[in-house]
């Protein structure tokens, strides 16, 4: 079997950052897959089960609720690897183009007080696996440390 396109990043210099995954023809719309990746792979511990989980929620919830993105937003969700997330938009875009979003995302979850959305037994199929306090830890230390202060390295996949 070929390998698929995201089997083919160099996952050993990969950083930190939000990168173009993929882009697609969806009935005659470009569809753009991000690859928002808040671990760098293989080098730091992975984001919790229970993390990622409410980060997930969180940010799918403020994504469809958003004034200017919510039309375009497809998709939000975990990685399997556990070191970062999928958006996937409607668009021709580049990094650039969601990196502000993606900063007022994890802020939002970086400050984030309350209930979970979706965090009931009615609405979730694992809902005692989240974890509030340690999803706000990483939102903030993703958003410090990478989206306030990204550079081209961790915009553009490695070549």
């Amino acid at each position: 079997m070929e390998k698929i396109p995201s089997f083919t990043i160099d996952h050993i210099r990969l950083k930190r950052g939000i990168y173009v995954s993929r882009q697609d023809i969806v009935g005659g719309e470009t569809v753009t897959t991000f690859d928002v990746r808040m671990k760098e792979p293989n080098r730091e511990p992975v984001l919790s089960p229970s993390a990622i989980h409410a980060i997930e929620h969180l940010v799918a919830t403020f994504l469809r609720n958003h004034p200017a993105w919510a039309d375009k937003i497809i998709y939000w969700g975990p990685m399997g690897c556990l070191t970062g997330n999928y958006l996937i938009v409607k668009g021709d875009l580049a990094s650039a183009d969601v990196l502000p979003l993606v900063k007022e995302a994890f802020g939002f979850v970086a400050s984030y007080e309350g209930v979970v959305p979706g965090a009931t037994a009615r609405d979730c199929g694992n809902y005692l696996l989240m974890n509030l306090p340690e999803a706000r830890w990483e939102a903030r230390k993703y958003l410090e440390e990478v989206l306030e202060c990204a550079t081209e390295e961790n915009l553009n996949y490695p070549q």
